[in-house]
C-alpha cells in the first residue's frame, strides 16, 4: 500500500519485488502498464479514494460476539518525541524521523510490536507476541540479517549465472544464518561457481559493532530492560516508547547505560 501518486521509478522498483498486488491513489499512465504487466498480468493494481476518511469506531465480531473501539486516529508528529527521559536527551532530525517511522508503522501493525528504523525505513519489525522482548528479538532477527548483507564477504558470494534474484536473496539469508543441515547445504553450494567461506560470529559480531544510529520504536511501554540490552547488540541509538510502566526508572537507567536517548511519547498504539 502507498500514500502518494506512483511514478515511473517506483513501479520499476516495485516489478521484481515479490508481492501479489498493490493500492495506490493515483499511477501515471506508464508506471501503471509496467505493473499491469507484473506477474503474466495477474497482479493486482487498486486505486484507492484519496478522499475517503475512515469512521470513527472499528467493528470484529468473532464466533458471534461483537466488539466495537474507537479507531487510532491519532497523529504522531515530532511533538510527540518532545517528552526526552534519558541524560542523553537530544534528538538529530533523521533520529525524529526514524523514531516517527517506526512508531507509525507500528500504529497499524499487529501488538504487541517493536520495531527498528534506520534512514528513513524499517529494517525490522516484531509484531504478535505475548511477550515485547520477544518482539524485540524477532525483529532484531531481522536487522541483524538486513545489516550482515552488506558483509563483504556476503557481497562477494560468486553465484552461477542463471541463478535467480530471489534465489540469490535466500541464499545470502542462510548463509548469514549458517544453520544448515548437511542435506540443505549440498544443495545450497550447487548455486556457485566458488562455495564462500563460512561467516563465522567473530566476523558477524564485528560486523555489527559498526551499526549505530537506529532507532527502536514501541506500540506500549517496555516492562523490562531486557529489550534495551537487546537493542543495544543492534546498533540502536535512540529510543521511542509510551512510558507509564512502575519499570519506567529501569529503562531509563539502561538507555543511560547504553548512552541512548529516549522519548517517552505518552501514546500507546495497539493494534488488535
Amino acid at each position: 500500500a502507498l500514500s502518494d501518486h506512483v511514478d515511473v521509478e517506483t513501479a520499476k522498483v516495485l516489478k521484481t519485488e515479490v508481492s501479489d498486488g498493490i493500492v495506490a491513489p493515483s499511477y501515471a499512465p506508464e508506471a501503471l502498464e509496467i505493473l499491469s504487466a507484473k506477474k503474466g498480468g495477474n497482479f493486482i493494481v487498486l486505486q484507492a479514494d484519496p478522499n475517503y476518511s475512515a469512521p470513527e469506531n472499528e467493528y470484529r465480531e468473532v464466533f458471534g460476539m461483537g466488539f466495537m473501539q474507537k479507531r487510532n486516529d491519532i497523529i504522531l508528529t515530532e511533538e510527540t518525541l518532545a517528552k526526552v527521559v534519558t541524560k542523553e536527551n537530544t534528538l538529530s532530525e533523521s533520529a525524529k524521523r526514524d523514531l516517527l517511522v517506526g512508531s507509525i508503522s507500528l500504529k497499524y501493525t499487529q501488538s504487541n510490536s517493536v520495531g527498528y528504523a534506520i534512514n528513513g525505513q524499517m529494517v525490522g519489525v516484531g509484531a504478535g507476541q505475548q511477550s515485547r522482548v520477544d518482539c524485540a528479538k524477532l525483529a532484531g532477527r531481522k536487522v541483524k540479517i538486513w545489516y550482515l548483507r552488506q558483509h563483504p564477504k556476503v557481497l562477494g558470494m560468486k553465484f552461477k549465472s542463471g541463478i535467480k534474484r530471489q534465489a540469490r536473496i535466500n541464499a545470502r539469508v542462510r548463509y548469514i544464518e549458517g544453520d544448515f543441515s548437511e542435506i540443505e547445504r549440498k544443495t545450497w553450494e550447487t548455486q556457485f561457481d566458488e562455495i564462500p567461506e563460512p561467516l563465522t560470529e567473530a566476523e558477524k559480531n564485528d560486523f555489527m559493532a559498526s551499526l549505530s544510529g537506529v532507532a527502536l520504536s514501541s506500540d506500549a511501554f517496555f516492562p523490562f530492560r531486557d529489550s534495551i540490552d537487546v537493542a543495544s547488540k543492534l546498533g540502536v541509538s535512540y529510543v521511542a516508547q509510551a512510558g507509564g510502566s512502575v519499570q519506567d526508572p529501569q529503562i531509563i537507567e539502561a538507555c543511560d547505560e547504553y548512552k541512548m536517548a529516549m522519548a517517552m511519547t505518552g501514546q500507546r498504539l495497539f493494534h488488535h
